[in-house]
């Protein structure tokens, strides 16, 4: 088996899949890419058992058609340090020896054999629905930073996947926080739902182009598989029910405060800095068209204060939220303002946009603190 590939092409599309590749492996041919070569088409493969992506390029001068794995953390060590060039591997599969040859010098590497490398679940009776994948990407930064950490609660560690013949939504929650980001333009075959992990998502969302390419999501009882025209990708899914998310959203929270949303962030991460750093406690005074934000830490003698201008219609309240995560979730809006709907000082705070982005619908939920904790 034998063919030609630039280096910094190769680089890249190993990049793209490296990710899935786990640190720690029990078995060895986990920390391998699989190469497999069919005319001038090279697939590369990568898998930690849970997650499998596939990239597909172009070679020149290929010969013999054939599959190999080889060491994952070796060659990609190789093509960093390694200027612009073609490269030309030779591989022989009986010794499973790699040869590997550039304008500036020969390597050989060995390699272990292909049918060691895990097969990729069979796709079975699945369910499939199309998205661009601009699209699903927005979904994904929308939701993924509000995942749990939290592995005695395996819902939670992933993004819920709602669907509905005429939208679909994402959902995660780490119990402190919940966002709810709808898609109307995304249409699928009948009402479903399923928990996609981290991992995976985090890799589409650095792998994918940011543009309009059609994706193709199928999915069944166990697995979700993302295809588009040279990119493949399958993942178990997390076999636990997501929580009953509509239950925690409050149905009415009467009291509106609108605020600019940099200026509000700027302000928050000031003040922040005085918080106690178990608490992160931040208080919100509204006194009419005037909201204070504050933070204390006794123990160090720390204060900070700062007032801002908003549009406030409702009672005066005292509201306390854990400014690390208040500033991450407004972070993750889009819009020049921010709409904080409220009711008491005990109940959860719901977060939008002003300025509605076309075929979108995002809510963040913050629960809050007890004042003065």
């Amino acid at each position: 088996m034998r063919f030609i590939v630039t280096s910094t092409a190769l680089l890249k599309n190993l990049q793209q899949i490296s990710g899935v590749i786990s640190a720690n492996t029990v078995l060895s041919v986990l920390e391998d890419f699989l190469f497999e070569l069919k005319g001038n088409t090279l697939t590369l493969t990568a898998t930690d058992l849970e997650t499998m992506m596939r990239v597909q390029l172009d070679v020149n001068d290929a010969q013999g058609d054939g599959r190999i794995c080889i060491p994952s953390k070796i060659l990609l060590d190789y093509l960093k340090n390694l200027p612009e060039q073609p490269i030309t591997f030779s591989i022989n599969e009986q010794d499973l020896s790699i040869e590997m040859s550039s304008d500036v010098g020969k390597y050989k590497i060995g390699g272990e054999k292909a049918d060691d490398f895990p097969k990729e679940p069979a796709p079975g009776d699945t369910t499939s629905f199309s998205m661009s994948s601009i699209a699903l990407i927005e979904s994904i930064n929308k939701t993924l930073f509000a995942v749990s950490n939290d592995t005695l609660r395996p819902a939670m560690t992933g993004v819920y996947f709602e669907l509905m013949t005429d939208s679909i939504t994402l959902v995660s929650t780490d119990a402190h926080r919940l966002v709810r980001f709808r898609r109307e333009d995304v249409s699928c075959p009948q009402q479903d739902g399923f928990v996609v992990p981290k991992k995976p998502l985090q890799q589409l969302r650095s792998t994918l182009s940011a543009d309009e390419t059609r994706l193709e999501l199928s999915y069944n009882g166990s697995h979700l598989f993302v295809t588009n025209n040279r990119l493949s990708m399958s993942c178990r899914l997390i076999d636990a029910r997501f929580p009953d998310y509509k239950a925690v959203i409050p149905a009415d929270n009467p009291y509106r405060l609108t605020i600019n949303r940099a200026d509000f962030i700027s302000a928050l991460r000031r003040v922040s800095i005085f918080a106690n750093k178990t608490t992160n406690q931040v208080v919100l005074d509204i006194n009419g068209n005037a909201l204070q934000l504050s933070a204390q830490d006794i123990d160090f003698s720390f204060e900070g204060k700062e007032m801002l201008s908003c549009q406030y219609t409702g009672e005066d309240m005292k509201i306390a939220f854990n400014a690390k995560l208040m500033i991450e979730m407004v972070n993750n809006m889009d819009g020049g303002e921010l709409n904080i709907e409220l009711s008491t000082p005990t109940r959860a705070g719901i977060f939008r946009p002003v300025e509605k982005v076309e075929h979108e619908d995002v809510l963040m939920l913050l629960m809050p603190l007890m004042v003065g904790v």
